[in-house]
């Protein structure tokens, strides 16, 4: 199963993504995030709609299958970079 928060951490907007290599945006404070709403794009993807108000990005059906295969290898990658950055999961708690 994946969580709420791995799918607003991993989402395919270019809001996150960014619009090429090296312009991803770290996601931050996002543990408590949920989904709100789904929405069906065609026979190929779906819209989530989450609670910290984004609803940019359009999850294929390749791309969830993806982000299960990869699901542990992707987790850990967001956990290291959170702690390179000096940031938690939760939005109000910090490194020190």
């Amino acid at each position: 199963m994946l969580s709420c928060e791995f799918l607003r951490v991993y989402s395919p907007s270019a809001e996150v993504r960014g619009h090429g290599a090296g312009q991803e945006v770290l996601q931050v404070g996002k543990e408590n995030v949920n989904i709100l709403a789904i929405e069906p794009v065609g026979q190929y993807a779906i819209k989530l709609i989450f609670s910290d108000g984004h609803d940019t990005g359009l999850y294929s059906w390749d791309y969830l299958y993806d982000l299960a295969r990869n699901y542990e290898g992707l987790w850990l990658e967001y956990i290291g970079k959170l702690d390179a950055a000096g940031v938690k999961r939760n939005p109000i708690e910090t490194v020190q």
